[in-house]
């Protein structure tokens, strides 16, 4: 099982943006908190969190955002061959990526082939970092990053959840978690991400028309309900989106990344 579930502040709790003049739209309005259910396990529940909500406290309209640009990506199986790239750590690469990327006037080592972003080597690491979810707003963020494997029968999304707790932001879950849940399972807990917040969301802005709005907040309530009917074909539209992965090229950038690739772990001669 997985799930995304998530809560919204009521709305009168919601803090307005801006200062002087305080004003709200559709992402400022899912302010609320949120976490991952998965197998059994709570991912992004926080240790020494006196808040009586111990989770991520955003704003739900980014994790939304994020899973939908994240789920294509996901929902592409990745090769068999790839599996051990896709499966492995930066740490374990015998290169950084970013090695490949010239600097101005820069005098070339590799025998001039790495034109960024052509270069294998990024084609790879960019590919291996688009199964990432987007959780670079949080301080001491944790890694989780989704993929899809088919074998026979089997036809799983793999979660995996890395997270060194620094002595201040912590989180209940393992410092490494790994778990797979049926692919339909994932596909289901997007959609259903999807149609809760759209729910939640057309109830408050039938609220807000009935009130008139929040006292003091500026809040344009045409383009309110114009921007939450578009929100509601973002997922459909995402799906339709197909990845263009250039194979070969994520194929030998791998290689390049992962040769020598026990570089890391081998003992000093």
């Amino acid at each position: 099982m997985i799930r995304f579930r998530f809560e919204l502040y009521p709305l009168d709790e919601v803090s307005p943006w801006g200062g002087d003049r305080p004003t709200l739209h559709w992402f400022g309005l899912t302010d609320g908190w949120y976490w991952l259910e998965v197998g059994g396990q709570e991912l992004l529940h926080r240790t020494r969190q006196v808040h009586p909500h111990p989770f991520v406290d955003y704003y739900l309209a980014r994790l939304w955002e994020d899973v939908n640009v994240l789920t294509p990506t996901v929902l592409e199986p990745v090769p068999e061959d790839l599996q051990p790239f896709i499966d492995s750590h930066p740490a374990q690469w015998a290169c950084d990526p970013l090695e490949f990327v010239a600097e101005p006037d820069e005098d070339r080592t590799d025998g001039g082939d790495a034109d960024a972003p052509d270069h294998p080597v990024l084609t790879a690491a960019i590919w291996y970092g688009e199964h990432d979810l987007d959780l670079g707003y949080l301080r001491n963020p944790p890694r989780l990053r989704f993929w899809r494997t088919t074998c026979g029968d089997r036809d799983e999304i793999t979660i995996d959840w890395q997270h060194e707790d620094d002595g201040e932001i912590g989180f209940t879950a393992d410092p490494t978690v790994r778990l797979s849940v049926p692919t339909s399972a994932y596909r289901e807990a997007v959609h259903t991400l999807h149609r809760d917040l759209m729910i939640i969301m057309g109830q408050r802005i039938e609220e807000l028309e009935r009130r008139g709005g929040l006292p003091g907040v500026d809040l344009d309530l045409v383009q309110l309900r114009r921007e939450h009917d578009d929100r509601r074909h973002w997922l459909a539209r995402n799906l339709d989106r197909s990845p263009e992965t250039d194979w070969d090229a994520v194929r030998r950038g791998a290689r390049q990344l992962l040769v020598d690739g026990q570089r890391a772990s081998a003992p000093a001669s």
